[in-house]
């Protein structure tokens, strides 16, 4: 059960959500046939070694509702209460996303970033409002909204969720801590609307550190999160910390230092636009060329490329980033811990 009941889970939030989340990708076993957890306990370790205030476990991969499960054990039972866990929402329909979040539940996640299912198709800002319901209702977990252009609701409003909704589902649902705020992204307009609109009500964040960092300087964005910063190792972590600490002069010295990989990032996502789809093997592969597990996926997945891995590994070594594995790329695909 989180540390929270639903009443009072916007107090905690506020207090507790300080930090960057990054995200953790499920590791298979090398016959992909199940869960590798001395790989998802390495991966946790090297979260705390960076100084992640929490992660998002990733759900949106070929993973079933029982292995998910699995995973979130091991990963909350290594941390040991030493960092925080995000459910991810990201199964097939609304009946498999309530038993996968009373799972987490019960195995002591706090928060749920909810995703919205690849075959609904809102027409009304009441069909996104009453799937935001339905599972936020059926879970104790403090939920995360994500508006972003990636669930197809641009139909129903620019933004996919409009102001208006995002004041709806706030002033309804109590379990709801977030805003994780990309709404008509590229655009920060999203952003800024949500903080100078529901700031005082909830959590809200831009999870993208190109942007969240300044923001962030701007606003005091207390809480980054989640996306996959864990390419800049510990980094990011560190300019958010010197940020809240008020030392933003050094917190950006920090934050430029690692503008060569920043570009080489941005190079490599301009190859998904279009994808409505997070390319997780490169996620992986990121946290991989700094020391995270690596590992294989199960199809179907999105696959790296050497131009892909090049440009991303390059970018990290003229950063100078120490954190750099030196291991061939080959290696990536079994991982540190092979299981």
């Amino acid at each position: 059960m989180p540390p929270f009941s639903k009443s009072d889970a916007r107090d905690w939030a506020k207090e507790n959500m300080k930090g960057v989340a990054n995200v953790v990708i499920p590791t298979f076993t090398n016959d992909l046939k199940g869960i590798n957890e001395k790989a998802t306990r390495h991966d946790i370790k090297k979260e705390i070694e960076y100084g992640f205030w929490g992660t998002l476990l990733v759900s949106e991969v070929n993973i079933s509702v029982d292995e998910y499960k699995q995973f979130v054990e091991t990963c909350v039972d290594e941390a040991n209460g030493k960092m925080h866990f995000i459910h991810h929402a990201g199964f097939q329909d609304l009946e498999e996303n309530i038993q996968a979040a009373k799972n987490s539940e019960a195995a002591g996640a706090e928060l749920a970033l909810l995703a919205y299912p690849p075959n609904m198709y809102a027409e009304t800002e009441d069909d996104i409002y009453n799937y935001t319901k339905a599972f936020a209702d059926a879970t104790n977990l403090g939920v995360i909204v994500f508006p972003v252009p990636l669930w197809g609701f641009e139909r129903v409003h620019p933004a996919g969720h409009s102001p208006q909704l995002l004041h709806r589902i706030v002033d309804t649902i109590p379990n709801v801590v977030a805003v994780k705020a990309e709404g008509g992204m590229p655009s920060i307009a999203g952003f800024a609307q949500s903080w100078v609109e529901l700031r005082d009500k909830v959590v809200v964040t831009f999870p993208v550190e190109d942007q969240a960092m300044p923001l962030a300087l701007l606003t005091g964005m207390q809480f980054m999160g989640t996306s996959d910063s864990e390419y800049y190792g510990p980094t990011i972590p560190r300019v958010m910390s010197l940020i809240q600490q008020g030392k933003g002069s050094e917190a950006m010295d920090l934050w430029w230092s690692i503008h060569p990989a920043r570009m080489a990032h941005a190079a490599v996502n301009a190859n998904n636009r279009g994808a409505n789809f997070v390319h997780r093997m490169q996620w992986k592969y990121e946290g991989w060329l700094q020391g995270f597990n690596g590992g294989p996926s199960r199809r179907p997945t999105m696959r790296m490329v050497d131009g892909q891995m090049k440009t991303l590994r390059n970018g990290l070594a003229a950063a100078g980033m120490e954190t750099l594995t030196q291991s061939p790329d080959k290696e990536f695909y079994v991982g540190r811990n092979p299981a």
